[in-house]
């Protein structure tokens, strides 16, 4: 069924009244819509994207609106969540748009299906694995699950769409858990072959390593981090800011072929991991990365 205009902004009122009358509903009593600060973006930023491991188990009642509330907060093109549920990728997609008038496509590289980590009910449980929300339309989608996932099944998502006003191929992944490197090294190697056919590409997500670490070296050798001055040689890695509560950086925006202006690190109440916000500039394809 296809609902109106004026159906689907009736729908978002009564969202934004029920919650100005719940109040807090999240656990230690965060507030589930918290009002944006007064500087807070109102549009999506063209040249921004966003990469964010959202956490699972790390829900509860109200945590995808106050998600919502901290992605409006710096509106992104582009964002790619790692450990998502389909489900909870299309309420944070409905609050959006809904609750701050920011309105994204999603396109979605579910690696399994799981009902202990998405719901649903036994027979048809929910999508787990990566999203993109982009503002732009998206194209050419390909999804790949690595050949060896380690603990659980893990891969990368790929689609082209438009940033900074330029079409660019961008991808999502979230490779194996810490403690295991060389099923790590395998799984970047296989991203970075898809990677570098790409003169431009922006790669998005939860790489579970530290910058020196030996399976990042063909990624390093490929792209650059958002932060111009993250790379294994700066200080060892030390000049990278940690994206994680235990201190680590794992959250990377690896950019081919266009030059990082500014990054973003956010702690956030709703993730172990932090939301991380990267501004390009798609004209300059240079590197900025500091000489060595």
């Amino acid at each position: 069924m296809v609902v109106g205009t004026g159906a689907r902004w009736l729908a978002g009122a009564v969202v934004v009244t029920c919650v100005a009358l719940v109040g807090p509903s999240a656990p230690g009593g965060a507030l589930a819509a918290r009002p944006l600060p007064p500087d807070a973006v109102r549009d999506v930023v063209p040249n921004r994207v966003m990469t964010w491991n959202i956490c699972n188990p790390c829900n509860d009642s109200g945590f995808n609106v106050g998600r919502a509330a901290e992605i409006a907060e710096f509106a992104p093109q582009v964002i790619a969540l790692q450990e998502a549920c389909v489900r909870d990728v299309e309420a944070i997609r409905d609050h959006l748009e809904n609750l701050h008038g920011l309105v994204y496509h999603v396109e979605y590289g579910s690696v399994l299906t799981s009902w202990n980590r998405c719901g649903g009910v036994p027979w048809n449980p929910g999508g787990y694995g990566q999203a993109v929300l982009s503002a732009a339309p998206m194209t050419d989608r390909v999804q790949v699950e690595y050949p060896e996932g380690g603990s659980e099944d893990r891969g990368y998502m790929a689609v082209t769409t438009e940033v900074d006003g330029r079409p660019v191929r961008v991808f999502a992944t979230h490779l194996a858990q810490r403690q295991q490197a060389e099923v790590r090294a395998l799984q970047a190697r296989v991203l970075a072959a898809a990677v570098a056919p790409h003169e431009r590409a922006i790669v998005l997500g939860d790489f579970n390593a530290e910058p020196t670490t030996p399976e990042l070296r063909e990624m390093w050798a490929l792209a650059e981090d958002g932060d111009p001055q993250c790379h294994p040689s700066a200080s060892g890695g030390g000049a990278c800011e940690p994206t994680t509560d235990w201190m680590s950086k794992f959250d990377y925006t690896f950019v081919r072929g266009i030059a990082p202006l500014d990054q973003g690190v956010h702690l956030s109440e709703y993730s172990d991991h932090n939301l991380v916000h990267t501004d390009l500039d798609l004209a300059r394809p240079h590197t900025t990365r500091t000489a060595e």
